[in-house]
Formats: structure tokens, C-alpha cells, sequence
């Protein structure tokens, strides 16, 4: 794996998307980025926030054939709790990433933790939706503040 950090954005946020989030804000940002040198996306493939990324940066993918999408995954058995459909839909993005780091073969405590560490760590730019100061979100953001990392936090 060879990552450029000055080129390279991880995303983070919570599973339930508010009823007024604006997906085409978020393409936006991805857009600006993207036409300012951005070309990986780092993306822990959790339900919600993270899922909703993938589908549209995949979806930018055909205006912008050079970006690439490299799924984090916790665990190999992350999907362990989705429903059928969200394995279906989580199967389908795995196999269409342009790379797939798995940080542990089985689930360990923290393991979620040393994705969010994985994502921040690798990355020049942290993309979040933060609504909440509890939770994953929250402490990735955190992270990336100790770690002094540019922080985009959506509304």
C-alpha cells in the first residue's frame, strides 16, 4: 500500500444521517477536493455516513477516472450485524473498491478504535459529519485534532 497523505482524504461519521442532510453538499466538497489534487478516499465502510461517501465518490468516479476508493475494514466479519441487504450492498462496495485493507482478521475489542486511528493516520484531510460529542465520530475527530489534521466537519 502506498498512500500519499498530501493527496489523500478519510471520511467519518455517524450511521444515522439526519432527515435534512444535504448529500449534494457533501458531493460538492468531494468535487472541490477532488479539483484540488485529492485523488484517495479512505473509507471505513460503516453503515450511514460512510456507506452514503462510497456511493458518491463512486458515482464521481466517472468524471474522474483517476481517484480511488480504498475501503478500511475493522475486522473481515465487520458485516456481522448488518441486515441481508446491508451485506448485499456492503459485499457489492468491497468488490468494487480500488483497494481493501483489512486491519484484523477477527473482530477484537478496539479494533473499530484502530480503524478510526487507520483513517486519521493516513490521511491530510478528515471529511466529518459530527453531531453528536460521544461515539466513534467523536473520537476520530478528536484523533485528528491531537494529530493536527485539517477537519472539515459538515452540518
Amino acid at each position: 500500500m502506498n498512500i500519499n497523505l498530501n493527496k489523500t482524504v478519510a471520511v467519518t461519521g455517524h450511521r444515522i444521517l439526519q432527515k435534512d442532510f444535504d448529500k449534494e453538499k457533501l458531493k460538492e466538497v468531494f468535487n472541490t477536493l477532488i479539483n484540488n489534487g485529492f485523488d484517495t478516499f479512505l473509507i471505513g465502510m460503516a453503515l450511514g455516513f460512510d456507506t452514503l461517501c462510497f456511493k458518491l465518490l463512486t458515482e464521481l468516479k466517472s468524471s474522474y477516472k483517476h481517484i480511488k476508493l480504498i475501503a478500511v475494514v475493522p475486522c473481515k466479519n465487520q458485516d456481522r450485524a448488518f441486515s441481508i441487504k446491508q451485506k448485499e450492498e456492503y459485499k457489492k462496495m468491497i468488490s468494487s473498491a480500488d483497494e481493501v485493507i483489512i486491519l484484523n482478521e477477527d473482530y477484537i475489542t478496539g479494533c473499530m478504535q484502530q480503524r478510526n486511528r487507520f483513517l486519521v493516520d493516513n490521511s491530510s484531510i478528515l471529511i466529518a459529519y459530527l453531531k453528536t460529542n460521544k461515539g466513534g465520530t467523536y473520537y476520530t475527530v478528536n484523533y485528528a485534532r491531537k494529530k493536527e489534521k485539517e477537519i472539515l466537519i459538515l452540518d
